[in-house]
């Protein structure tokens, strides 16, 4: 259940973000931002572990991305509904 996941816990913060992006502030609000979508998003009867294992993924897949400075709101919203839509049909195994 959705409710069992703290969002906070894997809320970046600019310190996560320093090594990678050169406005560490803005990428860990924007990273926050795909993070806080895809639980939103998310069923509110999604199993715990399922969307652990897609947060861990989403954190993976953006926080080093040198484009999530780029990318516009739309575009990552997109990106969250294909992910969600996707999950099942993806090859996830390195997250599970």
């Amino acid at each position: 259940m959705k409710d069992n996941v703290d969002i906070h816990v894997v809320l970046a913060t600019p310190e996560d973000m320093d090594d990678h992006h050169s406005d560490p502030h803005e990428a860990a609000e924007r990273l926050n931002f795909i993070l806080h979508a895809m639980y939103d998003k998310a069923d509110e009867d999604i199993d715990t572990g399922r969307l652990e294992r897609i947060l861990h993924y989403t954190w993976e897949e953006w926080h080093q991305n040198a484009s999530l400075l780029d990318i516009d709101d739309d575009e990552l919203l997109d990106w969250v509904d294909h992910t969600l839509a996707t999950w099942d049909d993806a090859d996830n195994s390195d997250f599970y």
